[in-house]
């Protein structure tokens, strides 16, 4: 999973940080959401209550760390996905 996190983060189809995820999940740019199952509790509500107002999806089954890495970044706690080919191909991945 984190290997096709990082594939979408190089071809600039990943959000990156709480309120640039949520600014593109209210203009529809968002398919998928990755919360780390670290983050804060306040985060985790915003991050979840935005996802079922906006039927969207959200993954919690990295940490900060694991997304962090993926991306090559430091401390990051959301990330949102903006193609529905990643976010189909996250989903599937998810479930097996």
């Amino acid at each position: 999973m984190n290997h096709n996190i990082g594939l979408a983060y190089r071809a600039r189809k990943v959000t990156v940080g709480t309120e640039l995820t949520l600014t593109k999940l209210r203009n529809g740019q968002v398919f998928l959401m990755i919360l780390a199952t670290d983050a804060s509790d306040l985060t985790k509500k915003k991050v979840r209550d935005k996802g079922n107002f906006y039927k969207i999806e959200v993954m919690e089954t990295l940490t900060s760390l694991d997304i962090s890495q993926a991306i090559g970044k430091k401390d990051i706690k959301v990330i949102g996905i903006t193609d529905r080919g990643f976010s189909q191909l996250l989903m599937n991945e998810k479930r097996k």
